[in-house]
C-alpha cells in the first residue's frame, strides 16, 4: 500500500482538507473521518473489487444500497441476502445456526463466481477477518483484477444504535470478535499513516477510512475511466 494520500477533485487539482469534494480516486490509505464538506463519488478502475466493511450496524448497507442505485450495472454482493435466500427454502421453525454453514458456503460460491466473472464489484464484508481478504484478493488477482477497501469506523456505540433502528441484532460474541478484529485493523492502518509500521492490508491497493460524517458524504462509487482533468 502506499503512502497515505488527500482526495483529489476534477481537474486534477488535490483538494483541501475543508475543501468541497467533487471526485476522489483512493489510492494507498485516505482518511477521511473526521471530514464534513460536499458530497463526493469515489472513483475505481472498471474492473475493480470493492469490499465495505464496518461492524454490524455501522452503514455497510446503507452504503451499499446508495452505491448500487447510482449504478445499478454494478454486481453487488451481500452475505444477507445469501442468508434471507436460504431462510426461504427452510422450515420456519428451523434455527439459522442449523443450516448457517449451508449458507457461509453458498456465500463464498457467488463470492467467487461473482469475482471471476468480471466487471466492478461490490462486497458487503465484516472486515475483521484478515483471512477472508487476503482469499479475496488471490481470487481477484487469478483475474488480473485489484481489491479496494472502504472501511467505516463508526465506533461501537453508533453501531449498537444502527442494530437498534434496523431491528435486527447482531449476536453478542459475534459483535465483539469484530470489534476486536476491526480495532486490530483501524489501530494498524493508524500506525502505518503516522510511519510508524507497515501497512496490515498488503492486499488492498487502497483503503478508504470513513466515519459517520464522511460515509453520508460518499455519495456514489463509479467504475471506469479517471475522472476528465487526471
Amino acid at each position: 500500500m502506499n503512502t497515505p494520500t488527500t482526495p483529489t477533485a476534477p481537474g486534477g487539482q488535490t483538494a483541501g482538507r475543508q475543501g468541497a469534494q467533487a471526485a476522489m480516486e483512493p489510492q494507498g490509505l485516505v482518511d477521511l473521518r473526521g471530514e464534513a464538506g460536499a458530497s463526493f463519488a469515489v472513483h475505481y478502475p472498471p474492473d475493480a473489487v470493492v469490499v465495505v466493511s464496518g461492524l454490524p450496524g455501522s452503514g455497510k448497507s446503507t452504503l451499499l444500497r446508495r452505491w448500487s442505485e447510482q449504478a445499478p450495472a454494478v454486481a453487488t454482493v451481500d452475505p444477507r441476502a445469501v442468508h434471507e435466500a436460504c431462510e426461504a427454502l427452510m422450515p420456519a421453525a428451523l434455527p439459522y445456526a442449523v443450516y448457517r454453514p449451508w449458507a457461509r458456503l453458498e456465500h463464498f460460491r457467488l463470492l467467487r463466481a461473482s469475482v471471476r466473472r468480471g466487471g466492478p464489484l461490490l462486497v458487503h464484508d465484516c472486515g475483521s477477518r484478515a483471512w477472508m481478504r487476503r482469499w479475496l484478493a488471490r481470487e481477484a488477482g487469478r483475474q488480473g483484477r485489484v481489491l479496494h477497501l472502504v472501511l467505516l469506523d463508526v465506533g461501537a456505540v453508533t453501531a449498537l444504535a444502527g442494530q437498534r433502528e434496523r431491528g435486527r441484532w447482531a449476536p453478542r460474541r459475534a459483535f465483539a470478535r469484530h470489534r476486536r478484529g476491526l480495532d486490530r485493523l483501524i489501530a494498524g492502518l493508524t500506525r502505518h499513516a503516522r510511519g510508524g509500521a507497515p501497512t496490515p492490508t498488503p492486499e488492498a491497493a487502497s483503503v478508504l477510512l470513513l466515519d459517520h460524517v464522511s460515509r453520508a458524504r460518499a455519495a456514489a462509487a463509479r467504475f471506469g475511466p479517471p475522472p476528465a482533468g487526471r
